[in-house]
């Protein structure tokens, strides 16, 4: 769990969102596809389910969860694949969004916008701001507001 979380602790996506906030790129999928595996076998939950219920599927598919719940970021080769924010910049040589004068009128952030509705007004503030101090006031704040969350920020080197 601490690997993946490393990989990505330090990287801010195009869009802004921090990587490490993320429950795929910091691991917490991953690892609570794995805590579910072991405890729907320890429990063998497959004899307490419903015949219509396809247990070898929905182990199937933990096990694709496992094997591929951890994202790089998607600076180094993750995310959605499809990510329009990511491609965007990406075509316009941005190193984020932040950069782009057509931010505030982007439609590229619809689907964020939905979960993080101030999403482009953040990441116009973070612009100008420097990105190592930002991800150390994120991760402070989230082992303050999560003490006992999935996060598993225990690590805070470097």
């Amino acid at each position: 769990m601490g690997e993946a979380f490393s990989n990505v602790k330090d990287q801010i996506g195009f869009c802004g969102i921090w990587c490490g906030s993320c429950a795929g790129g910091n691991g917490s999928i991953a690892e609570l596809a794995t805590r579910l595996d072991k405890m729907v076998k320890g429990y063998g939950l497959e004899k307490w389910l419903p015949r219509q219920f396809d247990f070898k599927e929905f182990m199937s598919g933990l096990a694709c969860i496992q094997a591929n719940g951890v994202c790089r970021g998607c600076r180094n080769g993750g995310g959605p694949p499809t990510c329009k924010v990511r491609i965007c910049a990406l075509q316009k040589g941005l190193a984020d969004c932040s950069q782009c004068s057509q931010l505030l009128e982007c439609k590229n952030f619809e689907q964020l916008e939905k979960s993080y509705p101030s999403i482009k007004a953040d990441l116009a503030k973070i612009a100008s701001a420097d990105r190592g101090e930002l991800v150390d006031k994120w991760l402070s704040e989230l082992k303050t507001k999560w003490p006992h969350c999935v996060l598993f920020c225990s690590s805070t080197e470097k």
